[in-house]
């Protein structure tokens, strides 16, 4: 199925997948620019803002909404 199709399916907003990455910061921002660059991601806006995880001490995260 193409992305064109993909983009032609109704999802709830509350029904969209949810990416988690966790890792140290700048493993982080290596895979949010990873996944921009591989366009898993379309823009960077789609990644909420990088916060200390709060179940791993020392890791941060950040969550792509699809």
């Amino acid at each position: 199925m193409s992305s064109e199709f993909n983009e032609l399916l109704p999802v709830a907003q509350d029904e969209r997948v949810q990416i988690w990455i966790i890792g140290t910061r700048d493993q982080v921002i290596f895979t949010m620019n990873e996944f921009y660059v591989r366009r898993i991601a379309t823009d960077r806006v789609q990644f909420t803002p990088i916060i200390p995880a709060p179940f791993a001490t020392g890791k941060y995260m950040t969550v792509l909404v699809r």
